[in-house]
């Protein structure tokens, strides 16, 4: 087996502000398996606040370039338990590695890459939501309008909360979800969350900080919508914490180190009666395609990366109103446009 890789700084068609700060580009890591003249795709981004960033994966991966390709590849899950013993201290690396196997495997049997665990689709897959980062209300507005769509995920985490909904509210009928990634206290989600029902939100997403479960607990028994985990769930051992805490988690592939123990989790969560979202880190078509694949297994999703990017790296993956095309090529179904050689 061989192994290359390509990092980029993807740009953003509008900075991209949520409540931990502002981005213009979106640095990711791009990776390639080659086995027995198959290729694979797989894609993790970096993100600061995880203090992972490309050159730590690109470090990590040249170090272990001669363990990655020593493997004797025959199916995506060993080698996941493979790398996740080679690097421990580096998921979104496996991440990109996990997708890259899971890619090469579905090439090898032929078929897309869903239909290795949902041979028949459901009567309807989830839409994705489109993302309207923190700015002035009169430019998320703005963004909004430039993107009609079904679904809005905004994102909040400022003294301005309301007024930004409420003006938003006044120029669709749009299903909102809000995500405050760990900007509020209790009391103010107590305040924010009965007004934002008002407003037609369908659940909120991690309203707290990551660790604060007791606000948790209270919030569940006051909230009039749905509450989701995401900084709150990263990995496996996440997922039972959040029962009785959350109705729900948002997975990230990049977070939890890859399509397989994404899809223990999903199990895991169902078996809680947990609802599943699976999450966008701003992954280019090669990411989201992965993410794409999940949809026959889960409620919510949001994978508008390619959507909020100016500049892309594959072709395969089609929108249109929030509805994702299945792509029908085997593996991801996506074709890199770019040479790793």
């Amino acid at each position: 087996m061989k192994v290359a890789w390509k990092t980029f700084d993807l740009p953003f068609k509008h900075p991209f502000t949520i409540s931990k700060g502002t981005k213009t580009h979106q640095p990711t890591l791009l990776v390639q398996l080659e086995h027995l003249g198959w290729q694979g795709y797989g894609e993790a981004p970096a993100i600061t606040y995880y203090d992972i960033t490309t050159k730590k994966m690109e470090a990590d991966l040249k170090q272990k370039k001669l363990f990655v390709e020593k493997f004797a590849f025959t199916e995506p899950e060993r080698y996941w338990h493979y790398l996740h013993h080679l690097l421990p201290k580096n998921p979104f690396l496996v991440c990109a590695l996990d997708i890259a196997a899971w890619d090469m495997y579905a090439k090898m049997r032929r078929v897309p890459l869903y239909q290795l665990w949902a041979p028949t689709l459901p009567p309807q897959l989830p839409l994705t939501d489109y993302t309207i980062g923190i700015d002035t209300i009169e430019k998320m507005v703005a963004k909004m309008q430039e993107m009609p769509w079904p679904i809005y995920k905004i994102k909040l985490g400022t003294p301005h909360d309301i007024e930004i909904v409420e003006a938003l509210r006044k120029s669709t009928q749009a299903t909102f979800r809000i995500d405050a990634n760990a900007a509020w206290t209790v009391q103010e989600a107590l305040e924010k969350i009965p007004i934002l029902a008002q407003l037609g939100v369908e659940f909120i997403e991690q309203p707290l900080a990551k660790d604060n479960w007791e606000g948790m607990k209270q919030l569940m028994a006051a909230s009039p919508v749905p509450l989701i985990a995401d900084e709150s769930c990263v990995k496996e051992e996440d997922v039972v914490l959040c029962a009785g805490h959350f109705n729900g988690i948002n997975i990230k592939l990049t977070k939890c180190s890859g399509i397989t123990p994404a899809l223990r989790m999903i199990k895991q969560a169902r078996q809680l009666g947990l609802k599943v979202m699976v999450g966008s880190m701003n992954e280019s078509s090669i990411g989201s395609a992965a993410i794409a694949h999940l949809l026959p297994l889960i409620d919510y999703v949001d994978m508008d990366g390619p959507l909020l990017l100016q500049q892309d790296v594959a072709t395969g993956l089609h929108f249109n109103n929030g509805m994702v095309g299945l792509p029908t090529l085997p593996g991801l179904g996506v074709t890199p446009q770019i040479n790793f050689t």
